[in-house]
């Protein structure tokens, strides 16, 4: 057992940009993994999110990290347009947290009211191969479009998007985030905004299980009267085959006790339902996260 709690030593908790949700989230996670296991070395570290997280779990270069679903599977795919040269067969999930919901946000005047009105227009679709960039490609290809039939295609993260609408010089942007996300609250209160529905029908062209049909709920967003349909992605907690199952299991056990800890380091934690977290994962959970379900009656 030496060796096992000499590895158990470091716990690298690999996250996303500083002002994202992973970051608050990755942090209060690691001081609840630092009053759980007092003899580990916990730190954190500001990644570009889901690609690389997975990619640095595959190298041992951490020992848990945030992704969206869909990443995870190109990951264990080994889907090298989403980044991924070969398959990643040593990741191994912890949990199913919270859902990305895909908002796809027009300002009023554009005259954008439905996915096919954005051909000829001017949309952000996220950072390049960020994971809301992935998702703005499947959804378009979904709905019979394509980034050559938009008028204009920007590369922008959620808050330089945000500040070319307001200057007129965007006609919508994609963000793939929490509800309620900051960028899209910030634009609603300072212009009149259209949000766009995600059909169910276009969601199942997806042809990705992680793609879910969910609602952005009315008054999400100021001046959203109405609930609108839209496509939902659910993020991940994973780690690889090479953490102990005692860490992994502390690890798991000390985010499942503590819950109220992360909904007070952000909001969108609220979205974590113990009940599914070991039900919807793309790829095998570690052995130590399933030790700790079957202890909480969480699985059979």
């Amino acid at each position: 057992m030496a060796t096992a709690s000499a590895q158990a030593q470091f716990i690298n908790v690999l996250t996303g940009g500083t002002s994202g949700v992973y970051y608050p989230m990755g942090v209060a996670l690691s001081q609840l993994y630092g009053k759980a296991m007092p003899n580990a070395k916990v730190t954190v570290q500001a990644t570009k999110a889901s690609a690389e997280n997975l990619n640095l779990l595959e190298a041992g270069r951490g020992e848990i990290g945030f992704t969206l679903g869909d990443s995870l599977s190109d990951a264990w795919q080994g889907n090298a347009e989403a980044g991924f040269k070969a398959p990643l067969k040593k990741l191994r999930t912890v949990a199913g947290i919270y859902s990305n919901y895909i908002q796809i946000v027009a300002s009023a005047d554009s005259g954008i009211r439905t996915l096919a009105d954005l051909k000829g227009k001017r949309v952000s679709v996220g950072a390049p191969k960020s994971g809301t960039e992935l998702n703005a490609r499947a959804i378009l290809r979904a709905a019979g479009l394509s980034y050559q039939s938009l008028g204009k295609v920007e590369y922008l993260p959620f808050g330089e998007s945000v500040e070319l609408m307001k200057n007129r010089q965007l006609d919508a942007t994609l963000q793939s985030a929490g509800l309620g996300v900051s960028a899209l609250r910030d634009l609603s209160t300072s212009m009149k905004i259209i949000v766009v529905p995600i059909p169910a029908d276009v969601i199942a062209k997806v042809g990705d299980a992680a793609y879910q049909p969910a609602t952005i709920p009315a008054n999400t967003y100021d001046g959203q009267t109405a609930d609108v349909p839209t496509a939902a992605i659910q993020n991940f907690l994973v780690t690889h085959a090479g953490v102990p199952d005692e860490t992994v299991y502390q690890m798991t056990k000390a985010m499942f006790t503590n819950l109220p800890a992360l909904v007070a380091a952000h909001s969108a934690a609220k979205g974590i339902n113990p009940q599914n977290a070991a039900s919807s994962s793309p790829i095998p959970l570690h052995p130590g996260a399933i030790k700790y379900y079957k202890e909480a009656g969480l699985m059979k």
